[in-house]
C-alpha cells in the first residue's frame, strides 16, 4: 500500500473519534479571504418586493388549450386522405396477434342452375296448361 492511501485512512479513522484536522489553505490570500468571509446574504427591501397572487402563478404555468385551433385548421383542411392509404394506416397499427387480424372476406361461389332456361318454360308450360 502507498504512503497516501496509509494518511488517507489514518484521518478519515481520526475524524470519526472526533478529532478533526485543519486542512491547509493556499498561500494566496484573496481566496483565504473568500473562503474565511460568510456568504454575503441578498437583502430586499420591502419597497423592492412584488406580492405575487397565488392564483395568477397557477394560471401562467398552465398550459393553454389548442385545441378549438387545431379543430379548426383539420375541420378546413381541403386534402382528405385515400381510402386505401388509411386501410394501409389502419392494418398497420392493428394487432400483430391472430385473434386482433379482421375475418378475411369469404367469397361465395355462384351457384349454377341445374336446370336450363328450356326446362324451365316447359316446365311452366306443363303446369299451367293443366291448370
Amino acid at each position: 500500500m502507498s504512503a497516501s492511501v496509509i494518511r488517507r485512512g489514518l484521518e478519515l479513522f481520526s475524524e470519526k473519534d472526533g478529532e478533526k484536522h485543519k486542512k491547509k489553505m493556499s498561500s494566496n490570500k484573496q481566496r483565504v479571504h473568500k473562503q474565511i468571509r460568510p456568504a454575503v446574504r441578498n437583502k430586499s427591501t420591502v419597497k423592492d418586493k412584488h406580492i405575487k397572487s397565488a392564483v395568477d402563478e397557477y394560471r401562467k404555468k398552465q398550459k393553454k388549450s389548442q385545441l378549438t385551433s387545431n379543430l379548426e385548421y383539420f375541420l378546413n383542411a381541403d386534402y382528405k386522405t385515400q381510402s386505401k392509404h388509411t386501410g394501409k394506416i389502419i392494418k398497420q397499427n392493428s394487432g400483430r396477434r391472430a385473434c386482433h387480424q379482421p375475418d378475411l372476406p369469404v367469397s361465395k361461389p355462384e351457384e349454377k342452375s341445374v336446370f336450363t332456361e328450356q326446362e324451365f318454360q316447359k316446365f311452366q308450360e306443363e303446369y299451367f296448361s293443366n291448370l
